[in-house]
This record gives C-alpha cells, structure tokens and sequence, in this order.
C-alpha cells in the first residue's frame, strides 16, 4: 500500500491515510511474519524432534536429555510469545490543522499525547552509539513523544521527512 501520494512503502511501515480534508492519519505497526498459528505450527515440529531423540536418549538411560528437552520447548515458547505479543503495538499520528496527536496501543494501555501544530516540530536524534537506533521524536512545549521504535532505519528517516512535511517547523503550518 502506497502513500496517499503515491509514494510506496514495505509491509510493517508506516502508511498515510486522507481521513477527511484537513486530516492526515498514518498508521504505524510492526513488520511480524509470524502469527499465533504458525507459532503452534513451529513448537510442535521442533517439540516433536526434540522429544524424539530425547525419548531415545531416556530409553538408554541418559534421562537428564529429556529435563533439558522440556526446558528448551518452554522456553521457545516463551520466545515466540514475547515475538508475538511485541508484534501487537501500534501507533497512529493524525495530523489536524490545529493538532498533532500521537497515540499508541499496546496490550490494553493506550496512551495519547496531542501537540499544538503550529507550535511542534519533528526531530530524528542521531544514535549515541554505533549500533543504536535513531530516535524520532515529536516536540512542543517541553514534552516530547517518540514515535517509531519498531521501524527499521530507512523507515523511521522517511517517516521524519513525511512528518516533517505535515507538521512543518515551529511557528509554521503548511496546508494538509
């Protein structure tokens, strides 16, 4: 799905959607492959070799290899859980004429933060360490909001630049 200008973008990226005239929402959600059911598919053929040989190995008398089987079964699904829970956030930024409203959903807790437009501005913060991530931020009045974390780096550097072009610099509102 495309930008509402044309622009194209990768599953998992951010997507701008015209709601009415005046109003910009893009929607923001993790890229996850992998969902509850295939999940269930992966335990089950990893448990059932795993179990195989453990059971064998039990069978000789080696019994601590079925101990460290189970272990190795829960705590890949405690993995796989923790994959598929993080795969359930989701942020949306609307864009008004008079406000910029980030919301972001996890597991029963949302929160909001609206930002005067005219007075916000959208910054990228540089990483402090080589393999750290950037940070995009949406600031006005001494709060700041960010927004992005699951994004990959080009993702979250085009996003600022579309942010960048909705939200415009402080003291300055271009038209929706």
């Amino acid at each position: 799905m495309p930008f509402a200008d044309g622009a194209p973008f990768a599953a998992g990226s951010p997507g701008l959607l015209p709601e009415a005239p005046g109003i910009c929402v893009v929607e923001l959600h993790p890229h996850r492959s992998l969902n509850p059911r295939g999940a269930r598919r992966v335990v089950a053929s990893v448990a059932a070799g795993t179990f195989a040989v453990a059971i064998y190995c039990t069978v000789y008398g080696y019994w601590p290899v079925l101990v460290f089987a189970v272990l190795e079964i829960l705590a890949l699904i405690w993995a796989l859980g923790c994959s598929i829970r993080s795969g359930m956030i989701s942020e949306t930024i609307a864009v008004t004429t008079e406000t910029v409203t980030v919301t972001h959903r996890e597991r029963g807790n949302d929160r909001q933060a609206v930002f005067p437009r005219h007075w916000a501005r959208v910054t990228l913060h540089a990483p402090l360490a080589a393999l750290h991530p950037s940070r995009l931020l949406i600031e006005s009045h001494g709060r700041a909001c960010e927004v992005g974390r699951f994004l990959t780096e080009d993702e979250r550097r085009n996003l600022a630049v579309r942010l960048k072009q909705l939200v415009g610099n402080v003291n300055e509102s271009p038209a929706l």
